[in-house]
């Protein structure tokens, strides 16, 4: 399922949900033109940057805990850049306006750092890289659903062949995701040396957000039918 966007107006402007898209945008073109100049300084980027779970739990990770908060600014390619940044604004602008600017931002980096942990808590020896954002979106993602349960998620439906157009209810859409992600974690764990998708940082970061925005919400702000 992939969404397309949701029935849920904001009252202000997302500015740092945009400023937010623009940083992980900056940080994925600096990738390209090293990678441009040399695919070698690319890697090079990504591991003194990205987040490698063993080189945290052995200390000698070039850049130490905050590649906790680095790692989210770089990406695995345009769809996986793509992916992150769709659900960052259908999300991401809701979450902000229940909040506002500042105490958005905090949240952000606070639910993307748990979401790191949990990786490496689940891969302490991994030596593979974990990059993007999607730890942090996680958080946006369990904030949403305690938020707006009852919004309608305009989503796109794959049936078969086919794919189609359906509106369903957050809680349906956002516990479906979650519950992809334990299954998958269950299921298809990556290796310490093998590439993947790192599962427990989307549960870690999903779990955050719904466990943290009862501390960042400003007001109660209902969702209108």
């Amino acid at each position: 399922m992939i969404p397309l966007g949701d029935e849920n107006p904001t009252a202000r402007r997302p500015l740092l949900t945009l400023v937010l898209i623009g940083a992980n945008l900056a940080g994925f073109f600096y990738q390209i033109s090293l990678l441009r100049v040399d695919p070698r300084l690319e890697l090079a980027l990504i591991f003194q940057f990205g987040l490698v779970p063993a080189a945290l739990t052995h200390g000698y990770s070039p850049g130490g805990y905050l590649t906790a908060v680095s790692s989210m600014f770089l990406h695995g390619g345009w769809l996986h850049l793509i992916g992150n940044m769709l659900y960052l604004w259908i999300f991401g602008n809701n979450v902000e306006d229940s909040m506002g600017h500042w105490r958005f931002l905090l949240f952000y980096l606070l639910t993307g750092i748990v979401a790191a942990s949990a990786h490496v808590l689940m891969e302490p020896t991994s030596t593979v890289p974990t990059i993007g954002a999607s730890g942090a979106v996680s958080g946006i993602l369990g904030a949403y659903l305690i938020l707006y349960p009852r919004a309608r998620i305009k989503t796109l439906l794959p049936l078969g062949f086919l794919l189609t157009v359906v509106y369903l209810p957050a809680w349906f859409f956002l516990i479906f995701w979650i519950g992809l992600q334990i299954i998958s974690q269950a299921f298809f764990p990556i290796g310490p040396d093998a590439g993947g998708v790192a599962y427990a940082a989307h549960i870690g970061g999903f779990v955050a957000g719904v466990l943290l925005i009862p501390f960042f919400r400003q007001y109660r702000r209902h969702y209108r039918r």
